[in-house]
């Protein structure tokens, strides 16, 4: 059975030493000192650890059933959830006023990281639950925050979000469900929904659906749709709970992975509903729970890479397979370890090196979002909306294509249920796809985020590389030759790539179009390369500095250079595409593929 330990040392690194936290302006951040931290990272990771992982395997082989109308989780997942509960696990960074802990997002996508390395389709409840939360908080009225707030906060009731219907996905203005208005204030919610995470289950009192309908005679189209939430049971006005609303599960989904968490087909039969927000302004309090979604789900790419790579090491280290060309490593055994050959140093380097990459950006990620709340920092608002389907986008990717090379160092035994490989990539799937395929989150970034506020915040990342380089420029020869000058010939790639989509965007829209993978994928490495520029002039300083574990600081700058070296470069490729334009893209008829 695969194992997973926490990797709190690693994390510490980059909250402590690149983003020093403990430092930073953000209102809360002043609480979050070396021992705060540590005690929290580590904790949590004991659950992680003992509690979740042990119950991947054995989740992912049974399933979730639906019996009698009600969805059953597999064996353990309800006593872990309430295991959950106890340490107030997902109420970290919810607002006190609703029984909320209060701390930084930051720390929360740690405890999220953990969580979801040990256990993602387990690790879905909360998840979901934390996003249907953050839109009733945005976006309700304070009757609706204080009627359903409080339970949802710490996972007492859990959430949803219904947005995807059987003839539309992405297109929702084609939405079919239909809301109507009550003399009460309420609505009467009809119409299905499909591909419902944790839609039903067996763990939580109540289950709080946000769903997207349009009112009766309302506008056409997307203008057309608003958000309601329906819950399963109605929730009295001393929130005590009442009948069971009008709503079921039709069947649940069976999938390539993610089999613990249920996937549901959800039929509102005139379910009682409650307007959160405005009328017909239902996608702009949706896109508070999506976006939110969509950092989660990039974290959700790179933690099943982190957890398939730790398993992937160790076989590497145990598995006894050919001599190594330099000549004997084990000269008592019959062949050296797989981990002596250079193929699979190679393997190893590529998931070593984009996992650390993608867990700093992921953090600065949080920061920035902990910056635009906490400080109403509307530049740091329009980084991170910039930035977030690129964590979405390019973290699940990589993700999925680092499972797989995991899943490689075993060989056959990568393709055999019994090791557990396949789980994760089977598993890491399914984040290419879910809150916006990743085709989508390039046409998002180059469509929308890039000409945002006139295209100010895509210039303010550009002056953030080049400050950085500036500032470090005379820091350390290894530094300036090994991290900088790549970051520079990679940051002039990105630009190069956005000045040909200025130019040729408006009057041959797909020549945008078709680079918007390309650019997604480019500005992902762009951003990794600076984390490791950031990672390596901070190991660098402990060196110099005479901190202790030298050896963890000389790690993280050789697996910075391979980055660098081995990954950096492909921003080039990237934009020799992007420059070829739609034509060859676009070069078939229909009829002639």
């Amino acid at each position: 059975m695969p194992s997973y330990a926490p990797p709190t040392k690693d994390m510490m690194f980059v909250l402590q030493d690149v983003l020093d936290v403990k430092n930073c302006d953000i209102p809360g951040y002043q609480d979050l000192d070396e021992e705060f931290v540590s005690s929290v990272l580590n904790e949590s990771g004991k659950l992680a650890e003992n509690v979740l992982a042990p119950l991947n395997a054995s989740g992912d082989a049974e399933g979730c059933h639906l019996a009698n109308g009600i969805v059953r989780t597999p064996k353990g997942f309800k006593d872990a959830f309430d295991q959950v509960k106890a340490g107030r696990w997902p109420s970290l960074d919810c607002d006190p006023d609703y029984g909320g802990q209060g701390m930084p997002f930051v720390i929360a996508s740690a405890v999220t990281e953990m969580f979801s390395s040990a256990n993602m389709a387990f690790s879905m409840f909360q998840g979901l639950t934390h996003g249907a939360y953050s839109a009733i908080w945005a976006h309700g009225s304070d009757e609706l925050k204080q009627k359903y707030l409080p339970k949802m906060t710490n996972c007492d009731w859990t959430g949803t979000m219904n947005l995807t219907e059987p003839h539309c996905g992405t297109d929702l203005g084609q939405m079919r469900t239909k809301a109507i208005a009550q003399s009460d204030g309420s609505f009467k919610i009809t119409g299905q929904k499909i591909f419902i995470s944790a839609g039903d289950h067996d763990m939580a009192e109540n289950v709080i659906h946000l769903v997207l309908a349009k009112i009766a005679d309302g506008p056409e189209g997307i203008k057309g749709v608003s958000l309601f939430i329906v819950p399963k049971f109605m929730v009295n006005d001393d929130g005590s709970l009442g009948q069971r609303n009008g709503l079921s599960v039709g069947k649940l989904e069976e999938k390539m992975g993610i089999h613990a968490n249920p996937t549901c087909v959800m039929n509102y039969d005139g379910a009682t509903g409650f307007l959160v927000g405005k009328e017909h302004k239902g996608m702009r309090a949706m896109f508070t729970m999506m976006n939110e979604a969509r950092v989660g789900v990039g974290v959700q790419g790179y933690s099943q890479a982190e957890t398939a790579y730790q398993n992937a090491l160790a076989y590497s280290k145990d598995r006894l397979q050919g001599r190594d060309v330099t000549g004997v490593k084990n000269l008592d055994g019959p062949a050296d370890p797989l981990i002596v050959h250079p193929d699979i140093r190679r393997n190893l380097m590529e998931q070593k090196s984009f996992i650390e990459g993608a867990r700093a950006f992921t953090f600065w990620g949080a920061q920035l979002i902990d910056r635009a709340h906490r400080l109403q920092d509307n530049d740091a608002e329009g980084l991170i909306s910039l930035m977030t389907p690129v964590i979405k986008g390019f973290l699940t990717d990589k993700g999925f294509d680092m499972c797989v090379q995991a899943q490689q160092v075993f060989g056959g035994h990568g393709y055999i249920e019994e090791w557990g490989m396949s789980q994760f990539a089977r598993d890491a799937r399914i984040t290419m796809i879910y809150e916006g395929a990743n085709g989508i989150q390039g046409l998002d970034l180059v469509g929308r985020k890039l000409g945002l506020d006139g295209g100010k915040h895509i210039m303010a990342f550009f002056d953030l590389v080049r400050g950085f380089v500036k500032e470090s420029k005379d820091f350390d020869d290894v530094l300036s030759e090994g991290f900088l000058e790549p970051l520079k010939k990679a940051n002039n790639d990105l630009q190069t790539a956005t000045m040909y989509f200025m130019q040729n965007g408006i009057k041959t829209p797909n020549n945008a179009l078709a680079g918007s993978n390309d650019f997604m994928h480019m500005f992902g490495h762009v951003c990794l390369g600076l984390m490791w520029a950031r990672m390596a002039k901070a190991s660098i300083q402990a060196l110099k500095n005479g901190k202790s574990d030298a050896a963890f600081y000389e790690t993280k700058i050789a697996t910075g250079l391979y980055y660098m070296k081995r990954q950096l470069p492909a921003t080039t490729l990237h934009l020799v595409r992007i420059q070829s334009g739609a034509n060859p893209v676009m070069a078939l008829e229909a009829a002639n593929f």
